[in-house]
Parts: C-alpha cells; structure tokens; sequence
C-alpha cells in the first residue's frame, strides 16, 4: 500500500513541479528543485519497502518505471523549453524521450502476449543517471553564475543516453527474441 502510493506521488508531484516553471526567481527554483529531489527518494523508497514488506504487486510493477518516466520527460521537456538544455544537448533529451515512448510500446505490445519486461539493474542506474541530471539541471536555474553545475548536470544527461540506449536495445533484443520463440513454437 504505502510503495503504491509513494508511487502515486511521483506522478502528482508533477504539475507542482511544472508550475514552478512559470512563476520567476529563486523560491520557485528551489520549490522545483526539492519537489524533484523528494520524487527521486520516493523512486528508491517505494522499491526498498516493496521488496522489504513483501508488497510487490502487478500495479507497482507497471506504475514504478511510468511515474519514473512521466517525471523524467516532463521535467526534461520543461528544461528544454526555458534553455537549459540547449544545442546540441536537445539531442540527448530527444534521444531519452524517444527510448522510453519505445520501451512503452514494447512493454505494451508484450503485455497482450502475456510476457513481462523485467526491469534490469543498467535502467534503475539509467534512471538513478537522469535524476542526477536533472537534479543538477535544477539547481543551476536556482544558481546560473555556477556553470559547472550544469556541466555536470550536461555530463550526466550524455552518460544518461548512453544507459538508455544500451538498455534500450537490450530490451528491443528480449522483446525480439521473446516474440521469434512465441512464433517458432505457435502450432
């Protein structure tokens, strides 16, 4: 019950976080920033009382990694649409978006085929990756003199990418190899 709604919280955290984009300065910064940094603990905490409270359930196992993913590009577009990510670094958030609307789409289309994706050990550290991203991406709104915050926060977006597409394809093989075995032993 309480990882389900720490789960559930992730995704109501949201329009918050997104209202602090329209209104100026520091407090607003910092309000988008924390409520960001309190989602990202609810992600390690849902998982950790789940697993410790023997409570995982079949609503966790698909609303964890869409209330990650709702969170992550909502905030990632948000970035983009004040200019903190920029240039070429639109690539990246284009890149991370595009792998999670197909990761979806195949979690998705297997689901109906009854196979499960599981979730590997590289995505939680791609998604540790990109909440460390944007957790910094955040912070350098509330600090724009410290430019090396954001160049962290930019070096972690790219090494993010690199976890998303080496996760991705990972999960485009599984998903490949699951329905070519589907079809070979189909009477």
């Amino acid at each position: 019950m309480i990882p389900n709604l720490l789960t559930l919280s992730r995704i109501f955290s949201i329009p918050f976080i997104v209202g602090c984009f329209y209104i100026e300065g520091f407090f607003a910064h910092l309000a988008a920033s924390v409520l960001f940094i309190i989602a990202c603990i609810t992600d390690f905490l849902d998982g950790y009382f789940a697993r410790q409270w023997k409570q995982v359930s079949p609503f966790g196992r698909f609303m964890d990694p869409v209330a990650d993913k709702l969170l992550i590009s909502t905030i990632l577009l948000m970035l983009s649409g004040v200019g903190i990510i920029s240039g070429v670094h639109l690539i990246a958030a284009i890149i991370i978006l595009a792998r999670e609307i197909i990761v979806s789409g195949l979690r998705e289309y297997l689901s109906h085929v009854q196979m499960i994706v599981p979730v590997t050990k590289y995505a939680k550290w791609k998604t540790g990756m990109q909440m460390f991203s944007v957790s910094c991406l955040l912070c350098f709104a509330m600090f724009p003199r410290v430019i090396l915050v954001k160049q962290i926060g930019l070096i972690f977006l790219w090494l993010a990418v690199v976890m998303t597409v080496f996760t991705g394809a990972r999960y485009l093989r599984f998903g490949i190899v699951r329905l070519s075995n589907e079809a070979q032993n189909a009477p």
